[in-house]
């Protein structure tokens, strides 16, 4: 049995504070999707803009850079890993930017996954370039693969095209960076909107779905899951940033705060809750506690 650093009383959140080689390995279940924002290995002394001011881009030494070979070794790693807790039919979403992204697609391929898609997260909000050398930074990527080739995976096409003016979307989503309310619990230093997570939650699950993710940082994946009736699990080898998806998850067992929330992402609340297709609520399994904790 493992002991969870933080667990919901409805057993729809749990967090566990450790090391995801060492976490990932000690339990058998799958998951209905993972997303992952792993290290992108680009902290080496690069600076910014933020708020008007200059700041070191460094995150911590999780995120110092490497020898191709090791980064390589590093995510074919952990995703192997991954991919022995994913369901057969189940997706995979991991987040990047040139530094990291490259490999991790040819880790996916090598281990059998069927990338479906390399999204372009283009930010609407982005730092500017101070050195008016190159082009400004302003997108992310994030590579959406499914575990099996013939396997075929869940995409809910009609809600993506009903929040999109009734139009398909495209693999370009036009998304704002992290807003100020989403850190008032504390700061992850590459912390996620949640706009970004309910997307991508909404696409490739259903209610009651089950949502893993290795690198959990301030838990953006769990607080989306558990506004959008999805049960989630993390792990963070960090014990700051888990104290903040902790306190994070605290803050929406607030009734107010909880509303407040669902209305920051209505459009694709109201969106799904409106298809015909959408699980009812007494048609959600049951929430059972994860086995594996204690």
């Amino acid at each position: 049995m493992i002991k969870p650093y933080f667990k919901s009383n409805s057993h729809d959140f749990n967090l566990i504070c450790g090391d995801t080689f060492d976490i990932l390995p000690q339990f058998d279940f799958n998951f209905d999707m993972i997303f992952a924002d792993p290290p992108y290995f680009l902290s080496n002394g690069g600076i910014s803009v933020q708020s008007g001011k200059i700041v070191c881009v460094d995150k911590g030494d999780w995120d110092k850079g490497m020898p191709a070979d090791d980064i390589n070794e590093f995510n074919l790693k952990w995703i192997s890993l991954c991919r022995d807790k994913l369901k057969n039919n189940g997706t995979i979403w991991i987040s990047g930017t040139y530094h990291n992204i490259f490999s991790v697609a040819n880790a996916l391929t090598t281990l059998g996954f069927k990338i479906l898609n390399v999204i372009t997260w283009a930010k609407t909000n982005p730092p500017p370039n101070i050195s008016c050398r190159y082009f400004t930074y302003s997108t992310e990527f994030i590579i959406w693969a499914r575990k099996s080739e013939k396997v075929a995976h869940y995409y809910n096409y009609e809600l993506m095209k009903h929040i999109n003016d009734d139009k398909q979307m495209t693999d370009v989503w036009r998304l704002p960076a992290i807003a100020p309310w989403e850190k008032r619990c504390g700061k992850h230093p590459t912390q996620k909107p949640l706009s970004v997570l309910s997307r991508i939650i909404m696409a490739s699950t259903k209610p009651g779905a089950w949502i893993l993710d290795p690198f959990a940082g301030s838990s953006t994946t769990g607080i989306a899951a558990n506004l959008l009736d999805r049960r989630y699990l993390g792990i963070e080898r960090e014990e700051e940033f888990a104290a903040i998806g902790k306190a994070r998850r605290e803050e929406i067992d607030k009734l107010k705060t909880f509303a407040e929330f669902r209305r920051k992402i209505a459009d694709i609340v109201k969106a799904e809750d409106t298809q015909t297709d959408c699980f009812a609520c007494d048609e959600i399994p049951p929430i059972e506690p994860l086995p594996f904790l204690e």
